[in-house]
């Protein structure tokens, strides 16, 4: 992780904080994968968590942004499914456009408040 990335990812993680009614939505995002944990701070456990390469999506022609709004959509209906319907998002320090922008629109699609 580069030195400024690291930064805007503290200066972001001050501020929001995730529980167990809306936890938190931290993004993951490297070049071939993006994936997305929805962890509860208050008790530090991870209570889902999706990315593109468990998915199946990693290979497929759809493009790295409908990939990432796939995601996004699989993240909603897997926490409807155990009772979460809003969630903090944490974009880990990287820029809301392309890929982040996408997962987080995949989100809102499925039915989640962010």
């Amino acid at each position: 992780m580069n030195k400024n990335r690291a930064q805007r990812r503290r200066k972001i993680r001050r501020r929001i904080r995730g529980t167990a009614s809306r936890p938190r939505a931290s993004v993951f995002r490297s070049s071939r994968y993006i994936g997305v944990q929805l962890i509860d701070d208050d008790s530090g456990r991870t209570l889902l968590a999706v990315n593109s390469k468990v998915l199946g999506l990693a290979n497929k022609k759809s493009g790295s942004i409908g990939i990432a709004e796939a995601v996004g959509k699989e993240v909603a209906k897997q926490s409807q499914a155990t009772g979460i319907t809003a969630v903090v998002f944490d974009r880990s320090g990287h820029a809301y456009h392309g890929r982040v922008k996408a997962l987080a629109e995949g989100l809102r699609a499925g039915g989640l408040k962010v």
